[in-house]
């Protein structure tokens, strides 16, 4: 049997022994079969323990038996159902992992038993890659490639999208021994399956946007120079045979195609492009064809691995403003610390500006703007190539922009690093003038015209969607040098004149631009205070002799009515197919395009049905409906007729079809090909899908489908991105951006139907609270009232109320609301008291405070409660203190002589330890006395007995027969209350009760005590009381251990 080996000395180094066939059972992995690196202070991984019980199954029906009773076992266990072939299917997955001299055997039954055409491992697959990959073990890595090579070989549905997340993993700037092992084994698995490569368009795209990216990067070392000649010979070999589908990459394929000109191959493909682009295919016209095509997102975003993602989205939501440094020097600590790690900073920039474009809500807030992010990253360039590069990436938007076609939030981080670093980094704004003034006639000559019209269109548009007011005050700025201002004026007169009426630049000039500063920069120069964020003239002319009004306008788009052009697709179709599509555009009633569209879905399910047309077909539907997708999607009124209405749209007739077909029919599966093809052209169709399929009754789904939203699962795993909870994820967000009305209408259903995806993390939830108003708050917790609705469940809320300190002040509040909707024990979420503090967590701490207080105090809430650090400012456990005093005084006193004695009997250096070591509060003696000595002060005036208890004066005697001096000096008024209580067995005790009430200190400023009755009364019921505890107070003479321990 022969497995997956590393080439070479480089995936040796990467894989050791493991990967080879008679690689030992876990070779590597310490414990025996571990797939993940921990340490013995990590807590077990959930997916990893999962995916080790699920092994442990199959192995106890394989150990001791032959193969074929082996395989009878498993089909059977596989038939009870779809948990038992889960099961299966990871048991073996798992045992291909971690045992290579069992991989052949397990893949082969993993071949026999699999139902779904191998669904689940390839959703495992992507998850230990998007989530686990960092932490894989040696072992683990070389197996996964080795399955990936043979799923690759079987011709999987699906393999395609996995090869595509290994790319992902494969880092720009890293040519440690590790990286390099992976970049060279998934060439060598697209190189030999060549054919198997051609039959995917948008794997074709991305393996050669990837490995042009990575050429870069590969020169040096012999091993590395092998290397690069098969990435050039593969890559060459798609950009002639296939440029059509490289075409799709757009303009940044010129940009990656600049990088590597000098390389012979790449050079005489150069002459192609320029002088004879008929010979690459018919349908290029030329470089200026490229360069007018954005490029999409997902190509920007292929060339970070999950985690450099992970962590820059983190910086641009969650991140504060002036609170960024600790972040960034992390970052680069990781990624951009080696010299070769000069080219990533282009990826992070392309990135920032072609896929991070934060909502409206988090433009208006004080959240790390992109352009502090982009202008950090420039200054860490340390060669002047990389940093010519870096600019080209920043402005590479710019040179071909087109109004209607690019989005304004492309071009605007340029704009905004330029005019906040004018005052603190002026080299900074001067060397990107002078770039984007030297790139217009540099970057290609004989396209000079287009670039500056290009350049010109980019800020015209920042002037007219007020992303700065005007342009004078930057182009000509006295801090730039005479010659650059010269060069600025002659290339933009237009852009260099001050504005009239003057007024706006007097309310400009005392505008402060620090990018180091802190919030009020952020709110006050972020964007120009002339406009307040982006407001509308109409609003500026309003406020005159008004006091302004600073509040956040969106950014309005201009929705610019195109005419419908499907003719570049309509030679790629059938005659008859085409004929339809024409039918469809001419048609302008419903009905008919309704009927001529379900002509067109029974054409795609005909047999003879040529698939490679899903693609050009899709580009048509997009073309022909995109009207659908602008505006809002849910009815004004939701009736059951207007929803009825709604749903009757032409695209829908495909989501109709699918939803009343079985699962495993063949034209089940090339309609949500279809639906796939449509996804990448246009994402919002997946927000549309859950729409649809909320607002059909359920009488209208087919017998076969368990639940209505089984459908969207399976067209989530049809997408490229091959992964429910990514898929979903995407699709609200963009609902959220698109109609927070129908966001709010699907809420409901989304929790029901994809309580794994949505109850896990706060991730939808946060969308969820960013964006409602009060009215849709109260309208969702009626509907976890009345149990329409669960958003939290016991074993995630904690963690989701945690993530929820970082949000905005309404969003918590609206997130403790629906929390409190819900019936779950408030002692599941006590624990987060010790992540509040006082002046960071107000909210939490006030929705706590008011829900605590309608609760009877457990042992664990008064531990929690005692645990915070004591601050004359923090109120919080004084209050609940005082009130459980008033409501359950005897309970609380029990609980707390608990604790007392329980902190006491611990040794006193271990105690100081642990609290100074931990990062959460940890309960300390010294912490309850100083909170009892504070509730002792705060009752000192008032007719609560609650220090004459016994319990508490018990506890009081207990911790003072053994507590240091110091202790007993600091809380000496404390400790008077137990020493009148140990004398009270000899005296009346109704000196106790006064003692009670007020300590020798305190009691110099104590007003008169209570009246006659009640002072009789409590003496009355203490005599009682003070008859028991005689007999162990004689025992506590002897031993104060023993006595304590009776008490």
């Amino acid at each position: 049997m022969e497995l997956q080996k590393g080439k070479g000395t480089v995936a040796a180094a990467a894989s050791g022994a493991a990967g080879g066939g008679g690689g030992g059972a876990g070779a590597g992995a310490p414990g025996g079969g571990r797939l993940l690196l921990s340490t013995s202070l990590d807590a077990k991984d959930e997916l990893e323990e999962r995916l080790e019980r699920c092994m442990s199954i199959v192995t106890s029906m394989t150990a001791g038996v032959s193969e074929r009773e082996a395989n009878d076992a498993l089909n059977a266990y596989v038939c009870k159902g779809p948990p038992q072939h889960e099961e299966i299917c990871l048991g073996l997955f798992t045992l291909v992992l971690t045992e290579p001299a069992q991989a052949q055997k397990c893949y082969r039954d993993l071949a026999l038993v699999s139902r779904d055409g191998m669904n689940i491992v390839l959703n495992k697959i992507n998850q230990l890659l998007m989530e686990k990959y960092l932490k894989l073990q040696d072992t683990c890595r070389t197996q996964l490639v080795w399955l990936v090579r043979e799923l690759v070989k079987s011709g999987v549905l699906g393999a395609d999208g996995v090869c595509m997340t290994f790319m992902k993993q494969i880092a720009g700037g890293d040519v440690t021994a590790k990286n390099i092992w992976l970049a060279e084994s998934v060439l060598d698995i697209l190189t030999e399956q060549r054919e198997w490569v051609l039959k995917s368009s948008i794997l074709i795209a991305m393996a050669v946007y990837t490995y042009l990216r990575l050429l870069v990067d590969h020169h040096g070392t012999a091993q590395l120079h092998t290397l690069r000649q098969k990435e050039v010979d593969f890559c060459i070999s798609l950009l002639r045979e296939r440029f059509m589908e490289c075409l799709m990459i757009g303009r940044d394929l010129v940009r990656l195609l600049q990088n590597v000109a000098r390389i012979p191959e790449f050079e005489l493909l150069w002459k192609d492009i320029i002088h004879n682009p008929q010979a690459l295919s018919p349908q290029f016209t030329g470089i200026l064809q490229l360069l007018q095509s954005r490029t999409s997102r997902k190509f920007l975003a292929c060339r970070l691995t999950p985690d450099m993602e992970t962590k820059l989205l983190f910086m641009t939501s969650r991140v504060r403003f002036g609170q960024q440094k600790r972040y960034q020097d992390w970052f680069q600590r990781q990624y951009l610390s080696t010299p070769d790690s000069q080219s990533l900073r282009c990826d992070l920039i392309r990135y920032i500006c072609g896929v991070v474009h934060p909502s409206n809500e988090v433009l208006s807030s004080d959240i790390l703007p992109r352009w502090a992010i982009i202008g950090w990253l420039l200054t860490t360039c340390t060669s002047n190539v990389a940093a010519s590069n870096a600019k080209l990436a920043l402005f590479y938007d710019w040179l071909f922009f087109s109004p209607d076609k690019d989005s304004i939030m492309n071009i605007e981080p340029a704009i905004l690093v330029m005019h906040h670093s004018m005052k603190p980094h002026p080299a900074i704004t001067a060397t990107l003038l002078d770039f984007m003034c030297r790139i217009i006639p540099n970057f290609y000559p004989p396209l000079e015209g287009h670039v500056r019209q290009g350049v010109f269109s980019s800020l015209n548009h920042i002037v007219e969607k007020r992303v700065l007011a005007h342009l004078a005050p930057l182009f000509d700025n006295p801090k730039l040098d005479k010659e650059l201002r010269s060069m600025l004026r002659e290339k933009f007169p237009e852009f260099c004149s001050s504005p009239s009426p003057p007024v706006e630049v007097k309310i400009e000039e005392p505008v402060s631009m620090e990018m180091d500063n802190h919030l009020s920069d952020k709110d006050e120069s972020c964007y120009d205070n002339a406009e307040a964020a982006f407001s509308d003239d109409e609003e500026d002319l309003n406020s005159k002799g008004k006091k302004r009004e600073f509040r956040f306008h969106p950014i309005k788009e201009t929705v610019v009515e195109e005419p419908v052009d499907v003719t570049p697709y309509l030679d790629q179709l059938d005659e008859s197919l085409r004929d339809k599509v024409l039918q469809l555009q001419k048609g302008s009633d419903t009905e008919a395009q309704c009927e001529v569209m379900q002509e067109i879905v029974d054409q795609v399910l005909e047999e003879d049905f040529d698939s490679e047309q899903l693609s050009v077909l899709a580009s048509c539907l997009q073309e022909l409906f995109k009207a659908h997708f602008r505006g809002e999607v849910l009815p004004e009124e939701v009736t059951e007729e207007s929803l009825e209405e709604s749903v009757g749209k032409p695209l829908y007739l495909i989501f109709r079809n699918l939803c009343q077909m079985q699962e495993d029919n063949s034209s089940f599966s090339l309609l949500l090909d279809l639906l796939s093809e449509l996804y990448q052209k246009q994402p919002k169709i997946g927000y549309h899908l859950l729409y649809y399929l909320r607002a059909r009754p359920n009488w209208f789904y087919s017998k076969a489908a368990a639940g209505k939203m089984n459908l969207y699962e399976s067209f989530a795993q049809a997408t490229q991105l091959g992964d429910l909870h990514t898929c979903l994820m995407m699709d609200m967000k963009a609902c959220q951006e698109d109609d927070v009305r129908l966001l709010c209408h699907l809420t409901p259903s989304i929790y029901t139907e994809f309580p794994d995806e949505t109850l896990r993390s706060g991730e939808l939830l946060n969308m969820i609270v960013a964006v409602i108003d009060s009215a849709q708050l109260q309208e969702l917790v009626c509907h976890v009232m009345m149990g329409n609705l669960v958003m939290f469940r016991k074993d995630s809320v904690l963690n989701i109320l945690i993530q929820s300190l970082d949000w905005e002040t309404f969003e918590q509040y609206c997130a403790w609301q629906l929390f409190l909707a819900h019936n779950i024990p408030l002692e599941t979420i006590i624990p987060i008291l010790q992540h509040l503090k006082y002046k960071e967590h107000p909210e939490a701490l006030s929705c706590l405070l008011l829900q605590l207080r309608r609760e009877k105090p457990s042992e664990e809430m008064v531990k929690m409660v005692l645990s915070r650090p004591c601050h004359p400012d923090d109120q919080f456990t004084t209050s609940i203190l005082r009130h459980w005093c008033m409501k359950h005084d005897e309970l609380l006193a029990e609980h707390i002589k608990a604790l007392l004695i329980k902190n006491n009997s611990l040794p006193r250096k271990r105690q100081s330890l642990r609290s100074s070591s931990s990062k959460l509060a940890q309960l300390t003696l010294e912490q309850i006395l100083e909170h009892l000595d504070n509730l002792r002060l705060n009752l000192a005036n008032t007719k609560q007995n609650f220090f004459s208890q016994t319990p508490i004066l018990q506890a009081l005697q207990h911790v003072q027969a053994s507590c240091d001096e110091a202790h007993k000096m600091k809380f000496s008024d404390l400790f008077s209350l137990a020493e009148e209580y140990e004398d009270s067995s000899t005296k009346p005790p109704k000196s106790r009760r006064k003692a009670a009430l007020s300590s020798p200190r305190s009691r110099k400023n104590a007003t008169q005590p209570p009246n006659a009755e009640e002072e009789s009364g409590s003496s009355s019921a203490s005599e009682e009381e003070d008859t028991k505890p005689k007999p162990s107070k004689r025992k506590r003479k002897g031993s104060s251990a023993v006595g304590s321990d009776s008490d």
